[in-house]
């Protein structure tokens, strides 16, 4: 009997726990594998090793993965995301095939530089800077997602002080914009666009601040990183390579960091909920302690966040979530100084989107393949053609503007004489008045309702 309990304990062994533990060692180092291979890298810069916060990694159809951390950590990467972009405004973006072996990630700085900016006289006090801008964004409920890559032309107007009888902006201006806008439901079918009615990017609330200053330890020398403590993690990290300085910024880190985007300080005060907020500010030609609106050559951003602090025009169900992410880029192309009379001109003068160009900078690097396609789809779609397709729902239209007895005509109101006056109506802004008036008048009668439901007159007194 012990001999048979014995054989059994070993085929036990033998065809259960044996065959367990080779899954397990084998499940394991699998799985150490897939980590180190497809897991997280490190991005420094190739000469210094300096890490590089605020790299941004897109996947192999151009969606925007994820934020190197403080550290130059980057998000985690699965193996289906690959071949990987790993970018950063500065520097030569990188594309990997396939995962690495090895933990860190060089990324070589971009030599190109604008020309040097001259000073002709002291009448030009105004900063006209030029700039080109690319985004990603999307835009996700539980049952679809919109995601948008735009490229477009803009342009800032700086002044140096409140003497100068100039406001100008520091807000990017739209000279020129091409979007392209792909639809997907819950099932993946898809649909493509170069026009869209939901405005959910954030790309023209970020601006630069005009004269920020240097920390102690990036001052006077060659080379620095400097390390700003918020209140519970890093919130500036300060790099300085000779004249050059960047600056990334975790927004969320402490309150103090929002004055770098002074736009969007509603946002912040009306509650909406934001997940990740960095951005990069690149300098260049930096020769003292505080820094000039014409030393900037380009910056990055990355928000996400839950919901866009409106109702997106009913675009989703009522009370359903919705989340917002953009990533952009912004690289300025051109800058001089011009006098106010010019910049007057500039703001006086009507742009015409046909009389602009977009022009891509040469360190803007080339578009993801993905990109490339949603590109062409939206450039081939026949318009003519799909607005020739469409029939008006006629059970929409005013019995007015439509006689139901005879659907081949017009109704009444499109007679010549009613169909004139209609359209003088319009013109002149009549019928838009008579609603403001007729919607103001409603109003106060709903006041007025109001206040004698909650404050009803006194009763007369009984008399016996």
């Amino acid at each position: 009997m012990n001999r048979f309990s014995a054989h059994a304990a070993l085929l036990f062994v033998a065809l259960v726990v044996l065959p367990f533990c080779a899954y397990s060692f084998k499940e394991a180092g699998e799985s150490a594998t897939h980590k180190t291979l497809a897991g997280r890298y490190i991005v420094v810069d190739s000469v210094s090793w300096t890490p590089l916060a605020g790299a941004s990694v897109f996947d192999r159809k151009g969606h925007f993965i994820g934020q190197c951390g403080n550290l130059g950590k980057t998000p985690r990467i699965d193996r289906r995301d690959y071949p990987v972009t790993i970018r950063i405004i500065g520097y030569k973006e990188l594309r990997l095939p396939e995962p690495l072996a090895a933990d860190t990630i060089f990324l070589a700085e971009n030599a190109t530089e604008l020309d040097e900016v001259i000073v002709s006289g002291k009448q030009h006090k105004v900063l006209h800077m030029l700039g080109y801008v690319r985004e990603y964004s999307t835009l996700t409920t539980y049952t679809d997602t919109v995601f948008l890559f735009r490229e477009k032309m803009v342009d800032f107007m700086l002044t140096p002080d409140r003497k100068t009888h100039f406001k100008g902006w520091d807000n990017p201006r739209v000279l020129k914009s091409k979007s392209y806008y792909r639809f997907t439901d819950k099932h993946g079918l898809d649909s493509v666009s170069g026009e869209g009615n939901y405005h959910f990017s954030w790309s023209d609330w970020v601006s630069p601040i005009l004269s920020p200053k240097l920390t102690p330890a990036v001052r006077d020398v060659a080379s620095a990183t400097d390390t700003v403590q918020g209140r519970n993690r890093p919130t500036e990290i300060w790099t300085r390579r000779g004249d050059k300085v960047s600056v990334a910024v975790n927004v969320l880190a402490d309150t103090a960091s929002r004055r770098w985007v002074p736009r969007l300080s509603g946002f912040f005060n009306y509650g909406l909920e934001f997940d990740s907020f960095r951005v990069r500010f690149n300098y260049a030609n930096v020769e003292s302690d505080t820094i000039l609106p014409i030393d900037l050559t380009g910056y990055s951003f990355n928000i996400e966040s839950e919901g866009r602090g409106r109702k997106m025009f009913r675009f989703n169900r009522r009370d359903e979530q919705f989340y917002v992410t953009t990533y952009s880029e912004v690289y300025i192309v051109d800058k001089e100084y011009i006098t106010v009379g010019e910049a007057r001109k500039w703001v006086n003068k009507p742009l015409h989107a046909s009389d602009l160009e977009i022009l891509e900078p040469e360190e803007a690097p080339e578009l993801q393949p993905d990109v490339l396609a949603l590109i062409s789809r939206v450039e081939n779609v026949d318009k003519d053609a799909v607005r020739a397709g469409y029939t008006a729902d006629s059970r929409l239209m005013s019995p007015y503007l439509y006689d139901w007895d005879h659907p081949d005509s017009f109704g009444r109101n499109f007679r010549v004489g009613r169909r004139a006056l209609f359209l003088l109506k319009q013109v002149t802004g009549i019928s838009a008045v008579r609603s403001h008036r007729n919607t103001r008048d409603r109003w106060r009668d709903f006041r007025q309702q109001q206040i004698h439901r909650k404050d009803p007159a006194p009763s007369a007194p009984r008399v016996e």
